[in-house]
């Protein structure tokens, strides 16, 4: 009696912990917060905007999942494709009506989101033209594949940043070296 309790209690402890894991897998999916519908009005860079919202609602956004070249802020240089990034994603969304899938608040109390244009991904062809890296250490499911994918094209092609070979410095080394953020 004793041994088909233990063994009961025991299948129980089972189910109990592939229950938390499975609960834990899908919680850490890169699920919305809230979607928003926003028209940009500012192109900060290449991974930055302001919008604002048909009430008003002014919003700071990062884009989710991707890391752009620096450009030139104050005493901070300017990182090489800093404005073409910047240029590129102004002619992608600059006043124009976007859906903005917000997904996380950063520490500069931004939000982090992925832009939609009708169907298309922004964040996604920011990494395609070679205008951004995938930011792998932030990216979950269900953008990480295709983030990493599309910038391994990207490189493959030579595209943008890509195009600088073994010169190319990521936009997070190159704000740890100059000391900005």
């Amino acid at each position: 009696m004793k041994k088909t309790a233990v063994a009961h209690h025991k299948r129980l402890l089972l189910f109990l912990f592939a229950a938390l894991l499975i609960f834990c897998a899908v919680a850490s999916q890169a699920a919305p917060l809230r979607t928003v519908t926003a028209t940009i009005t500012k192109i900060t860079d290449g991974d930055t905007v302001q919008a604002v919202t048909p009430e008003g609602t002014k919003l700071k956004v990062r884009l989710y999942g991707i890391d752009a070249p620096e450009t030139a802020k104050g005493k901070i240089p300017e990182e090489p494709f800093g404005s073409d990034a910047q240029h590129y994603l102004a002619s992608l969304v600059g006043q124009k009506a976007v859906q903005v899938e917000i997904h996380d608040i950063d520490r500069y109390r931004r939000m982090v989101a992925i832009i939609w244009l009708n169907e298309r991904n922004v964040n996604l062809e920011m990494i395609s033209a070679g205008m951004a890296e995938a930011y792998g250490e932030y990216l979950k499911q269900p953008y990480r594949a295709p983030f990493l994918q599309a910038e391994q094209e990207a490189k493959a092609q030579r595209k943008g940043i890509w195009s600088q070979g073994n010169t190319y410095e990521r936009p997070s080394q190159f704000r740890r070296r100059i000391g900005s953020s």
